[in-house]
Parts: C-alpha cells; sequence; structure tokens
C-alpha cells in the first residue's frame, strides 16, 4: 500500500507526472473506491470469506494500476492523490466495520481516525502555500502494511472460532498495535516536514 504521495507544487515530485483526469489507472482507483463500502459491509455482516476475496482483489487492482501508470505513461497528479485517498478509506472503513462486527475494540478506530485527519488538515495547510501532499516514507508505508496485514488476520481468524484462531487474533491485534504506532509515528514525521515546508515559505 501507499502512503499520500503527489509532486509537490513548488519542487517536483515525480516528473512523469501529467494533467490529465481519463486514464486506466485513475479509473481502476476510482473502481477501489466505489468497493471499500461493499468490504465494509461484508466485515460488518460476518461474510468474511467474501470480504478476503474482495479485499485481495482490491490489492491485486492497486498493484496494477501502478503497474500500468508506469508502463504505458499514464502517471497522473489526479492518480497520484486518488491512490493513496483509496488506501487510507480502506483501512479506516474495514476498521469500522470490524468494530461494528466487535472484533476489536473502538479505541483502534479512534486513534487511526485521528491520525487521517491530523494529515488531512495537513494537506489543506500545505496547499495553501503550494504544495501537494509529502512525498510517502518508509515509516509510513511499514506502518500501513502492517495495518493492512493485521486487519486480513482479524477476518481470517473470525471465520473459523477454535483455539488456534483465537490466539491468530491476539497476534493480529499485536500487529494492529505495532502497525498503528508506526501509523502515528509517520504522521508526526510528516507534521514536522509540513511544518518545515510552511515555515521556510513563509520566510520568504
Amino acid at each position: 500500500m501507499t502512503e499520500i504521495h503527489t509532486k509537490s507544487a513548488k519542487e517536483p515530485y515525480s516528473p512523469e507526472a501529467r494533467d490529465v483526469i481519463i486514464t486506466v489507472p485513475n479509473a481502476i482507483s476510482v473502481l477501489r473506491i466505489i468497493s471499500i463500502p461493499i468490504i465494509a459491509i461484508l466485515v460488518s455482516r460476518h461474510h468474511m470469506v467474501w470480504a478476503l476475496v474482495a479485499i485481495a482483489l482490491s490489492a491485486f487492482s492497486d498493484s496494477l494500476d501502478g503497474v500500468i501508470a508506469r508502463r504505458f505513461n499514464q502517471v497522473s497528479k489526479l492518480g497520484q492523490i486518488l491512490d493513496p485517498i483509496a488506501d487510507r478509506l480502506l483501512i479506516f472503513c474495514s476498521i469500522l466495520a470490524l468494530g461494528m462486527a466487535h472484533i476489536i475494540p473502538w479505541w483502534v478506530l479512534i486513534v487511526v481516525g485521528l491520525r487521517d485527519l491530523l494529515m488531512g488538515i495537513l494537506i489543506l495547510v500545505l496547499a495553501q502555500h503550494g504544495y501537494g501532499p509529502l512525498p510517502v516514507h518508509f515509516v509510513g508505508k511499514t506502518g500501513t502494511a502492517l495495518v493492512m496485514t493485521a486487519i486480513v488476520l482479524l477476518i481470517f481468524a473470525d471465520i473459523w472460532k477454535s483455539p488456534v484462531t483465537m490466539t491468530l487474533h491476539l497476534v493480529a491485534l499485536a500487529i494492529c498495535i505495532w502497525g498503528i504506532t508506526l501509523y502515528w509515528l509517520a504522521g508526526l514525521i510528516y507534521m514536522h516536514q509540513g511544518a518545515t515546508l510552511i515555515r521556510a515559505d513563509s520566510g520568504k
């Protein structure tokens, strides 16, 4: 999965990105976003096998749109925004559904939602200074990967009720906590980078 990353309005992040809207990768990203409520409904109603299938298709499409964009020169500014939005929505809606299904505590949703809210505010502030969202950081990518791994394991553990899956559930919660910790650490890094850009811009 990817963290939010588009090229800066002042310092180019990806010289291949173009001002185009209608591309195959963008269409795939839109379909991913449309599929997210379906995944959330499947999880909240404990249709876990179908939820896993839907998440697997979403993950495949996430890789597919990147390959198509690079191979056929269809990297776009809109696509660089849509892709991370889809990732963020998938995580948030999946955690919301897991909470509604009483599989994870609600504080997980609050912690993740608060972090993404702060990042959204940061992006808006940066936009006022002419910057796009910040480039991806490996800490953020790792945190996102751990959280998504935990979500998949939690869904899988809910399919069969047994001592083994109960252990898997606890392992998944531990992975989720580590992922959220890195998720927040990346958020602090982004806020520091954003504050540095804003101070530099204000000092000109």
